[in-house]
């Protein structure tokens, strides 16, 4: 299904036999994968051709890509082979050679095709040093590999026949049958995911019409209204809340707080804020959690892939400089799961996920010449069922383009509606539906889009182009709902589109399926008829593939005809944004079972202890997927995702987007879920509270920062699980605007779930834990100021900033001790507040040697990673960090050392830099506890001492 390495490929052959003169472009109205070729010897298809293209035939080039892996020895065990592929979206086919016979054995989806496995005697062998490929079962037919069975067909010209016109559906049926279409689909096909009353609703609507609607109809409404594009359950009235938590706590609190720097929020693809006079900095954080449990590489690369075209979306066009990831991994099952009750269908493996999830943003990133400059994993075994895959872009845009704003868009009367990019196979189709609702064996593979990022980098480079010579009035990107809501988002008043225009990369395709597909790399613009010619050639210049397929318009209605000119689908815009039913919600406070925290591990030496703490997978060193990314392309990166000569993973980057400009922008991410076992009110505000502390430390201003939010919760219709959302959102208002920092753009998973079978057959459910991630950006003044975590000088002394409280609930400490009660860290904004205003002056001061801002593991594993990272050791007295009240004096040292109390930061100074940086955090919570030594080992005084030669984070 993701074949990148095919369809690069086939690019680069393209793009060779077009610069060594094989190929007369020409004759070519625009790229294609079938090309007349000159008479040159290369093997071609038989076909004849008009007498334009004289002496020359069409070549069809295709290319698709395999593994090939080479093994000695030991024949590998079925769960090594299933680490090595997903069965999903793949198969695999086994060959070994034993005793001078050669066997096979298939694995995954198309094995069933193949009725038996073989033995081939090596005598037959004699004449040929290979295999055949008709022996091994690796024939198109063999195989599964039939164009028509693998769902590889021919590439198509756009040209749909007749035959494959829209279907009428009757919905004047019971409400049973309209359930069982949603549910099902039309014909099987797929989905809706309506609920009955937007079926009514939608029956009701078509009967004032006096018709049916046709099946192109059905599944545009149940695009444009599903969970994912509509919010519909952050946006509907609940309790008391009228407005919805959406309304009513994020955008109320931007709204209130009214800052300065706010251009464009919510009301785009991404967020907009001042970075300087000249130029915006813009932001978006998405998900692709469904995606990435079916196809963990395709998933996480169109999650990177589509977030990129986010900002490319924004206003005119913003242009992508730096991109950041948050998983949520599994360590492992716990036991086996399936998602069909035969049990043929188990989950992927926890470690299959992490590894092509890895690949997958490593993919997308550095073959579009994106740094991937933040990022950081999560580890919890309820994640195992579908993971949370958290991808963001920050993109920089000129603040006026030609003399007008350019965050400002839209259509015009008339303007024609052009699609540039990739073509529209059946890869994506019902993806915004699937991911509405949770993960079962009812979700199938095709939902996963194809992504390439060569022709995407392509796409985004022609469009600043364009955008530069005002050619478009405006953009915006094909994601959720494919054509159906990027056409219908932007014609709002109304438009007319003939589906018969669009090119297509598969035949045979539904018009309901080229309207929903959600085929990747491929824009939406609005662009004035006369600057077509310019535009066209702009987009051959960038070998981008164009295509104008119909036209905005004033009539209040989305029309759509296909094919030879007929209407299939004709619905008012005004029903089709608006005319889903509100569900008015009901929470009842959670009383479900916290889950129990057990010691994984004790010792009664503090040096092991501190040891084994480093090594936990939420504290431990993700050095190894940071390599993997290029942070370094554009030039940009400052603060870099390593530092110091320890090389230490950082929770906050500087970046320098204008190359001539020493103004930087500043990016921080918090993470909260664990807390939210206890309470998620407070694991919110924890998010929040660390993803600007992160930010503050790094020399991040905090008057001018903004927020970006992200829910991803579990089972939301259930009463309870909609009381902790509730919860969340309310604190995300109340510290927003007790931070006086802005939402800008969020969005929200509702539904991370999987429903399937265990081992025995028996019915599961597994949910991920409510979870929220919190992004703050915003600006340095000058990057020459920005701080790094490494200790820097032998004698620096060692502070912390903000008080250490009795906070150990649900920390890392005692999910691995068990030791310690249920307080979550709490957060007290209007003294956090201060205290960074405060430090920000320091960092203005030029005082500051390094900084961290404690988070999972408390503060010695803070005071560890900046000892690593400096490679240098400290003297410490924790009797002089300042403490709260504590009930439990005899684990005193524990809590100092291991708690996660919020708003806390650990700074080292020069020691004549002491008088000056005392004076201004006189009245706040702080104490020198210490002083950075040169030899390496940390001596926390009547506790440990601890070699850091031999621990690693």
């Amino acid at each position: 299904m993701t074949d990148n390495v095919g369809n690069t490929a086939k690019q680069i052959v393209r793009e060779y036999l077009i610069n060594k003169g094989y190929i007369d472009q020409s004759v070519i109205p625009a790229p294609s994968f079938v090309i007349p070729v000159l008479d040159t010897g290369i093997q071609k298809e038989k076909t004849q051709i008009p007498a334009s293209r004289a002496g020359m035939t069409p070549i069809e080039i295709k290319a698709r890509s395999s593994k090939l892996i080479l093994g000695k020895g030991s024949m590998p065990t079925e769960d090594y082979i299933k680490q090595e592929f997903n069965p999903i979206t793949e198969y695999c086919t086994l060959i070994c050679k034993e005793n001078n016979n050669y066997s096979w054995k298939y694995y995954g989806k198309y094995k069933s095709l193949n009725t038996h496995s073989g033995v081939i005697p090596a005598r037959d062998q004699e004449k040929k040093e290979w295999i055949p490929v008709s022996s091994t079962g690796m024939t198109k037919e063999g195989a599964g590999m039939t164009e028509k069975k693998a769902g590889m067909t021919e590439e198509s010209t756009g040209v749909i026949s007749s035959s494959n016109g829209a279907k009428s559906v009757d919905l004047n049926v019971s409400d049973q049958e309209l359930e069982k279409i949603s549910r099902d689909g039309i014909d099987g096909n797929g989905t809706l995911g309506l609920s009955l009353a937007a079926m009514k609703a939608i029956k009701d609507y078509f009967k004032k019409l006096n018709r049916n609607p046709y099946d192109i109809e059905l599944e545009s409404l149940a695009q444009t209204w599903s969970e994912h594009c509509k919010h519909n359950i952050f946006c509907s009235p609940i309790d008391e809340i009228k407005d919805g938590l959406y309304a009513h706590y994020i955008k109320r609190a931007t709204r209130e707080i009214n800052s300065d720097i706010c251009v464009s929020v919510f009301s785009d693809n991404a967020g907009g804020i001042i970075f300087n006079d000249d130029y915006l900095i813009v932001d978006k954080v998405e998900t692709h959690n469904s995606p990435s449990a079916l196809d963990p590489f395709g998933g996480a690369m169109t999650g990177v892939l589509g977030v990129n075209r986010d900002i490319v979306g924004f206003g005119k066009g913003a242009e992508p400089i730096m991109n950041t990831y948050y998983f949520c991994f599994a360590k492992e099952a716990k036991g086996k799961f399936y998602r069909d009750k035969e049990r043929a269908d188990e989950i992927l493996p926890p470690k299959y996920i992490m590894k092509e999830v890895i690949h997958g943003v490593n993919v997308a990133g550095n073959c579009s010449g994106i740094p991937t400059q933040l990022g950081s994993v999560y580890f919890d075994d309820r994640f195992c069922g579908k993971p949370l895959v958290f991808v963001g872009s920050v993109g920089i845009i000129p603040r006026s383009i030609n003399n007008v704003p350019s965050h400002i868009k839209g259509p015009k009367n008339s303007d024609k509606i052009v699609i540039i990019g990739g073509r529209v196979g059946r890869d994506g189709i019902h993806g915004a539906t699937f991911s509405s609702e949770a993960l079962s064996g009812n979700s199938p593979s095709t939902i996963v889009q194809i992504g390439d990022p060569i022709t995407q980098k392509k796409l985004s480079n022609a469009a600043l182009e364009a955008r530069d010579l005002g050619l478009y009035n405006a953009i915006t990107d094909n994601g959720a709902g494919g054509l159906s809501s990027s056409i219908g988002e932007m014609g709002k008043d109304g438009f007319e589109v003939d589906l018969s225009r669009v090119l297509l990369k598969n035949d045979g395709m539904a018009p309901w399926e080229i309207w929903i597909s959600e085929s990747q790399e491929r824009m939406t613009l609005a662009v004035p008829e006369e600057n077509l010619p310019m535009f066209k050639q702009i987009m051959k210049k960038h070998d981008v593939e164009v295509c104008v397929i119909g036209e905005f318009n004033e009539s209040g209605k989305a029309v759509v005809k296909c094919p030879k000119g007929k209407v299939i689908m004709d619905i008012g815009t005004e029903f089709l944004h608006d005319g889903n039913p509100k569900m008015h919600l009901q929470t009842k406070p959670w009383t479900g079972e916290w889950i129990p925290v057990s010691a994984t591990c004790m010792t009664s030496s503090q040096e092991v202890e501190l040891k084994e703490m480093l090594s936990r997978p939420n504290i431990c060193s993700k050095e190894f997927i940071v390599v993997q990314y290029d942070h370094e392309v554009q030039g940009s990166s400052v603060l870099k995702p390593l530092q110091g000569k320890g090389r230490v993973c950082s929770e906050a980057i500087v970046s320098r987007p204008i190359l001539s400009s020493n103004k930087g922008v500043v990016k921080s991410q918090g993470f909260g879920s664990s807390y939210g076992e206890i309470d998620t009110y407070h694991m919110a505000a924890c998010a929040i509270d660390t993803a600007i502390r992160n930010y503050v430390a790094a020399g991040g201003n905090i008057n001018h920062l903004a927020l970006l939010d992200n829910f991803c919760w579990c089972d939301a219709y259930n009463p309870e699980r909609l009381w902790q959302l509730k919860r969340a959102a309310e604190a995300c208002y109340d510290f927003a605007t007790a931070f006086k920092t802005p939402f800008i753009s969020g969005k929200d998973s509702m539904f991370n779930d999987f429903k399937g079978y265990d081992e025995n057959g028996e019915k599961v459910m597994i949910s991920a834990p409510p979870s929220l991630l919190i992004s703050a950006i915003g600006i340095i003044e000058d990057i020459e100021s920005a701080v790094s975590l490494d200790v820097k000088m032998p004698g620096d002394l060692i502070y912390v900033l903000g008080e250490t409280l009795d906070e150990l609930g649900r920390s890392e400490y005692q999910l691995y001790s068990g030791i310690g009660n249920n307080n979550v860290p709490k957060v007290d904004a209007k003294s956090a507040r201060k205290l960074y205003e405060r430090y920000n002056q320091a960092i203005k001061d030029g005082i500051i040697a390094s900084a961290i801002a404690p988070n999972l593991g408390g503060l010695v594993i803070a005071l560890a990673k900046s000892l690593i990272a400096g490679d240098l050791g400290a003297e410490i007295d924790l009797s002089l960090v300042p403490i709260g009240k504590i009930q439990n004096t005899d684990i005193i040292n524990k809590i100092i050392m291991f708690s996660e109390s919020q708003s806390r930061i650990l700074v080292t100074i020069a020691p004549h830099n002491q008088k000056r940086f005392e004076e201004l955090f006189e009245g706040a919570v702080y104490s020198c506890i210490g002083k950075v030594t040169e030899k390496k080992v940390l001596n926390i005084k009547d506790v440990l001492k601890v070699d850091l030669k031999n621990v690693a984070c």
